[in-house]
């Protein structure tokens, strides 16, 4: 593909649709992060995190591990469920990631998607959404725990008083429902899932390489102003949806 050296006048808008608790979430977002990386417009490109709960009826917290959880949950036996997982840890160190599922804490991330859209206000959700991210997968951390997440939040630089004061109120629980719900007006199913200018979606952790291809066609397009389609198919499709994850 032919790339064009002319610039666009308004930026590129992502969305992405995910939750700190989706193991392909995370595994996506380093890849689409390492193809915004090498995309030769990366400054003209103006990423939104948008919120997504796979399992709105978590609890807040687990009265059993991770494997009987996610067992009972999705009519399988633990054995598995730790099969599931091990599948998910490989994927995760592709990208460089490592998950522990002997400490993992299942349990609801509303509160954390209202903080991360507090953080947003900040200029900081990127930051606690890896923050949240890593602390669910790698450190075992409860994102259903006030201290936990205010915690997290002082950690990226936010205020940890200001953090409790929202998480004690219901701020900004309307702005996670709403964007739950553009969500499914957009079509998204699974996620993570990607709209690119309200153009193209993109479904599932797709390899790196895919991701490049998606952002070089759609500013190729919009230069052109004329439809130019995505060629290929991706090497996996890895999404979560509230039935759970799969490649």
């Amino acid at each position: 593909m032919v790339s064009c050296s002319l610039e666009r006048t308004d930026p590129m808008h992502i969305e992405l649709w995910s939750d700190f608790a989706c193991p392909f979430c995370y595994i996506g977002k380093r890849r689409f992060e390492a193809a915004l990386r090498a995309f030769e417009h990366k400054d003209e490109v103006k990423v939104t995190y948008m919120a997504y709960q796979l399992n709105p009826d978590a609890p807040k917290t687990m009265t059993k591990n991770a494997y009987e959880t996610f067992a009972a949950s999705h009519h399988m036996t633990p054995a598995e469920a730790k099969q599931r997982f091990d599948m998910f840890t490989k994927n995760a160190k592709t990208v460089g990631l490592e998950y522990n599922y002997d400490i993992i804490q299942m349990t609801n991330t509303f509160d954390a998607h209202r903080l991360a859209k507090w953080a947003a206000t900040k200029g900081l959700e990127p930051v606690i959404t890896e923050r949240f991210m890593k602390a669910y997968f790698t450190e075992g951390k409860n994102l259903a725990e006030v201290k936990t997440l205010s915690d997290l939040a002082s950690e990226v630089g936010l205020d940890r008083k200001e953090a409790l004061t929202i998480l004690e109120s219901d701020a900004y629980a309307d702005t996670v429902r709403s964007q739950i719900a553009e969500g499914h007006r957009v079509g998204v199913q699974g996620v993570p899932f990607f709209v690119l200018d309200r153009t193209y979606g993109i479904s599932g952790a797709q390899q790196t390489d895919y991701f490049l291809q998606a952002l070089r066609t759609i500013h190729a397009e919009q230069l052109k102003k004329a439809p130019v389609p995505l060629e290929g198919q991706a090497d996996e499709d890895a999404t979560c949806d509230d039935e759970g994850c799969a490649i």
